[in-house]
């Protein structure tokens, strides 16, 4: 694509408070060939942003209400990739080179020189073109969308935390983006070049969870047909993530507590031990001092992980970020879905705030999919909450009160509570036999008796 194509298909956001500086730029870039869209303050700009997803914006420091580091701070706190390019006048230097450090693009000093401005902001966009092309900006992990003081505060321990070695246990319900904050971590730490491993203690039996963490040798055991690198080998210079690192078993989590204390690996089968340099991140949904307390997790092993302790909050801690999470998803699920960009009404949105989510922000996530595919209009509504939002809602409980049997009513309320269980877990049938407390085979019977498949629940 020619310079000139790229320019045609960008659209700029203006964002200054003078209506004449905006009316010169825009006359300029329309000439390139850009579409421009305009906006007076920060918060008409936030707006407009998630009206049109802009490919860059120019934005002002100086301006009431909102300057333009609190506007660069929003955009990005809202899960915007888009380059900001700052507009300063003299003696915001200072300001435009704090901009910079926080993420912005370039920045210019007023008067405007239009040479200048034109070929930063053409680099600007095919930088933006490219690394979308790559997939890059859709895999940035800074997708911890929100801007409520417990959102603030969880970044600002997460910048905290990653320049360190220190092993790091998050903490938090199913659903919250515990996989999100390790990434987090590991993105902002000194081994961002090197791997992050993820493993989920959950999901694997505890038959072979020594050999995914650790390898084994060839003959080691039954079907050991060959050698097998382990997770900590592969993670050796980076950081491994063990997710739900409550579900270890005993054995286990002696090995695991070995290589924090001496950086040592065991392969199973194996005559001796080998090195690795590894950064441990852990996360569980559980309470490990009751584990400590029931006797089935190693409390040596808990104040190992726990150096640096990081919650991730349940939605209901911080009902605020609701509308900046459904202007997310909705933006990303449009874009890669080539939908037509839709909205939500105040109404629908602050019904939403009021919702209780079990299933945190992944329940969001894919309440927010459903409407967007099921509802025809250009806004959602709150009449379209009630009308598609839910399938275990007022339906379920209709379907339960209605049954005419004692045994019927048992079947409607297991097949509504399995189904709830399900979209929690991110429909991981292991994760959620765990969840339940019930074998997984019992529950492959219960998905069998009762025909439950994913499409169930309209994801």
């Amino acid at each position: 694509m020619t310079e000139a194509e790229a320019a045609s298909h960008a659209t700029v956001l203006l964002v200054d408070d003078e209506a004449s500086i905006r009316e010169s730029l825009r006359m300029i870039l329309e000439y390139e060939g850009y579409k421009v869209e305009e906006a007076g303050g920060g918060r008409e700009a936030l707006a407009t942003a998630a009206r049109i997803d802009p490919d860059a914006v120019l934005l002002d420091i100086k301006m009431p209400e909102m300057d333009g580091l609190e506007v660069l701070t929003a955009f990005r706190e809202r899960g915007y990739r888009m380059p900001v390019l700052m507009i300063t006048g003299h003696g915001d230097v200072a300001t435009a080179v704090e901009a910079t450090r926080k993420g912005a693009f370039d920045f210019f000093e007023k008067p405007l020189q239009r040479d200048r401005v034109l070929l930063s902001l053409r680099n600007a966009v095919e930088n933006h073109r490219l690394r979308l092309e790559s997939g890059a900006a859709r895999q940035e992990p800074d997708e911890l969308i929100g801007s409520s003081p417990i959102m603030k505060q969880l970044r600002d321990t997460i910048a905290r935390a990653a320049p360190t070695p220190a092993t790091v246990l998050i903490s938090g319900e199913s659903g919250t983006g515990k996989e999100l904050i390790a990434r987090a971590i590991h993105a902002q730490s000194p081994r961002r070049d090197a791997p992050l491993v993820q493993v989920n203690c959950a999901a694997i039996p505890d038959e072979l969870i020594e050999s995914e963490l650790f390898g084994h040798e060839k003959g080691s055991f039954t079907g050991a047909t060959r050698k097998q690198t382990g997770k900590f080998v592969a993670a050796d210079g980076g950081t491994i993530f063990l997710d739900e690192v409550g579900d270890m078993s005993a054995r286990t989590q002696a090995k695991v507590l070995r290589v924090l204390q001496n950086g040592e690996v065991e392969p199973v089968g194996a005559a001796k031990t080998t090195r690795v340099d590894v950064r441990v991140v852990a996360a569980t949904n559980r309470d490990l001092t009751e584990a400590i307390a029931a006797g089935t997790f190693r409390e040596d092993l808990f104040y190992r992980l726990n150096v640096i302790p990081v919650h991730s909050p349940a939605l209901r801690e911080r009902a605020e970020d609701v509308p900046e999470l459904v202007e997310y998803f909705c933006r990303r699920f449009c874009s890669a879905n080539n939908y037509r960009p839709k909205s939500f009404s105040d109404e629908a949105l602050e019904a939403m705030q009021r919702m209780t989510w079990r299933g945190n922000v992944r329940e969001l996530k894919n309440f927010v999919e459903r409407l967007l595919i099921l509802v025809r209009g250009d806004e959602v509504t709150r009449q379209d909450l009630d009308s598609f939002g839910t399938s275990l809602g007022a339906d379920a409980a209709a379907g339960m009160l209605d049954a005419a049997t004692l045994k019927e009513f048992r079947e409607h309320s297991e097949r509504a509570f399995i189904l709830r269980k399900l979209e929690e877990n991110d429909w991981n049938v292991t994760q959620t036999a765990k969840a339940i407390e019930t074998p997984r085979s019992n529950l492959y019977k219960k998905l069998d008796q009762y025909d439950i498949q994913r499409e169930d629940h309209g994801d």
